[in-house]
């Protein structure tokens, strides 16, 4: 089944039907027609049962004796059967911002992740009769969600990011995947997913600081590459200049002191300290 929309009769309409029934009531109740006036204000209390108000981005869902009647959408003062069981459920957009939990990366290191999702009921039969409680079904489904989606990346990739998508640089394409994911698990409670995204990252406090030192590393090997690259270019440079300009005609060994000294000075953590030679080139 599937949900029925049903739009119920005016309550303000029956209201005064019933003001003038109870009114009808009193009249028959002075004139000793007492039980045929008990009986109009006992049916009169009764169909009292039968007002409810809806508000705006809210639903009812009413059934009859355990058979789905319809679920009113429209907002306002209404009058239904006063025999329905009515509950109400909320169409507003809701925000969950779930705890960090632990769980293990593709590669098994233990990482605390959270998430932010958005979302709210589109379809009412499904969140009323098909899961027991569709606010506890999103919490749960979010987890194993994040869960799975987190076995399937590794955190961090270290050796080269372009060849792995990682947790950490996925980005908008792991927020796409996260909120498919969630959309298939919650289809089923009729909850439709506005927004999902990774809202907390971090290793797990373990293993923390071996990973930082290790991240550490890293940036330091990619910064020596650099440096390095550049030195060497910038030696090249040198060597070419002094030939080209013929400023000074240098021999093999005198070539590879020059180079070595230039680039523990270009690739030194601290500022060379020159050292003047007073002599003649060859002392």
């Amino acid at each position: 089944m599937k949900e029925k929309v049903i739009t119920p009769g005016s309550g303000a309409g029956m209201l005064l039907a019933l003001l003038l029934l109870i009114a009808a009531a009193v009249m028959l109740i002075v004139a000793r027609m007492i039980v045929p006036g008990m009986i109009v204000i006992l049916a009169s209390v009764i169909a009292m049962v039968g007002f409810t108000v809806v508000n705006p981005n809210e639903s009812m869902v009413c059934t009859l004796f355990g058979s789905y009647k319809g679920t009113i959408r429209k907002n306002g003062f209404f009058w239904v059967n006063p025999f329905y069981y009515r509950k109400k459920i909320s169409l507003r957009a809701r925000n969950m911002d779930s705890q960090a939990i632990k769980v293990n990366d593709k590669i098994g290191n233990p990482i605390m992740i959270g998430i932010v999702l958005v979302w709210r009921v589109e379809e009412t039969f499904k969140a009323a009769f098909e899961v027991d409680h569709y606010e506890a079904f999103v919490k749960i489904q979010s987890e194993s969600a994040i869960r799975k989606l987190a076995g399937l990346y590794p955190y961090d990739s270290f050796d080269d990011d372009s060849t792995e998508m990682s947790l950490r640089s996925g980005g908008d394409e792991i927020n796409h995947e996260l909120e498919t994911e969630l959309r298939e698990r919650l289809a089923i409670a009729g909850i439709n997913v506005i927004e999902a995204r990774i809202s907390n990252l971090a290793y797990a406090s373990e293993i923390a600081g071996a990973m930082l030192q290790r991240q550490q590393a890293t940036a330091v090997v990619a910064a020596r590459t650099k440096i390095v690259e550049g030195a060497v270019g910038m030696v090249d440079m040198a060597l070419k200049e002094l030939s080209q300009k013929s400023i000074l005609e240098l021999d093999d060994e005198r070539k590879a002191a020059m180079v070595s000294n230039l680039m523990v000075v270009l690739c030194s953590d601290k500022s060379a300290s020159p050292v003047i030679n007073a002599g003649t080139l060859n002392t």
